[in-house]
């Protein structure tokens, strides 16, 4: 695949899922780049802004199988994964594995912080390694497969934050606002009328075969050796372990507990060569991985009791970061 087809396809399948979602196009681009890069996204917002639906119709944009789950305090891991079940059949029983809803292509996980953590556990072999183990056996998931989790921040009560080593799955956290004015004006036009528009199927029916390609041609964007430095001067910034001296970030000493992962120095490469091929490139630029930086550690910065009780957020930080941390 040449990246004038990558742009193409990208283009063809944002234009449908547009047809649909009213604004959030940058998650919307943000999404599909975090697909194509083999990633995870967990969403955030308040409810009613068109998260679930988002999900739905992107998988109906990518022709893909799609599976909700509904995530609550009673839900248990086999209602995910699937279990052994006694059928009977020639005379003889046999336990048989029936396939739970985690054997789809594009997963909607429903505020997955009103579950457990026993149950939220359950998908997190399905999202680093894409297969499942019960009893003993191991069941690969069929490819693609994206893992898109939906949370409320408003709702706190009865919730089980999300454990550091699940957050840093997600490739990206994406932060779902509230409509602007003229976009509340055109959700309204859409779904109060007589009219209900659908996403239609962007990929033909060798969908599966066209996004393998497009995640192959990703991979081989370039990026020069001092963007990579750039990459790991800002992530080694994180840590609060690494400012001494004159040179040192404030914010980043007083407000962290934790800095990112080398998973997340991996999310900010791979999200900003996603960019690269949406933007026309074959290359990553700084501006790509400024553009990606956000989504990529948002959730892997583990604050303080202090940043808490001063209400910083993590992207404050990031924001100085990206001040602070020289590019060359």
């Amino acid at each position: 695949m040449e990246p004038e087809q990558f742009h193409e396809v990208f283009s063809s399948i944002e234009a449908e899922v547009k047809k649909v979602i009213v604004g959030h196009d940058d998650v919307i681009r943000k999404v599909l780049i975090a697909f194509f890069a083999g990633g995870h996204v967990l969403l955030e917002g308040v409810p009613g802004l068109g998260k679930t639906l988002l999900v739905k119709s992107l998988s109906r944009a990518l022709g893909l199988s799609f599976k909700r789950v509904q995530f609550t305090p009673d839900l248990m891991p086999s209602d995910i994964v699937g279990t052994q079940m006694l059928t009977e059949g020639d005379g003889r029983r046999e336990f048989q594995f029936r396939k739970g809803p985690i054997f789809a292509q594009v997963i909607l996980a429903d505020e997955i912080n009103r579950a457990t953590p026993k149950t939220q556990s359950a998908v997190l072999e399905a999202m680093e390694e894409r297969q499942v183990t019960v009893f003993g056996e191991t069941y690969g998931l069929e490819s693609p497969f994206i893992v898109l989790a939906t949370q409320n921040p408003i709702e706190l009560e009865g919730t089980y934050p999300l454990p550091e080593a699940q957050l840093d799955r997600f490739l990206f956290k994406l932060v779902v606002s509230s409509p602007a004015p003229a976009e509340l004006k055109e959700i309204l036009h859409r779904t109060t009328g007589t009219d209900h528009p659908e996403a239609g199927q962007a990929l033909s029916d060798n969908g599966a075969t066209v996004v393998e390609e497009m995640k192959s041609l990703l991979r081989q964007v370039l990026i020069a050796p001092p963007i990579e430095d750039y990459v790991v001067r800002l992530v080694h910034a994180t840590q609060p372990a690494s400012q001494k001296g004159e040179n040192s970030i404030p914010e980043v000493k007083n407000f962290l507990r934790f800095g990112a992962s080398p998973r997340g120095a991996q999310s900010i490469i791979l999200g900003a060569k996603g960019s690269a091929l949406v933007n026309g490139r074959v290359h990553v630029s700084y501006e790509d991985i400024e553009a990606v930086l956000y989504p990529a550690l948002r959730h892997r910065l583990i604050l303080s009791f202090q940043a808490e009780a001063e209400n910083v957020a993590t992207d404050q930080i990031l924001a100085v970061l990206v001040k602070k941390v020289p590019r060359n």
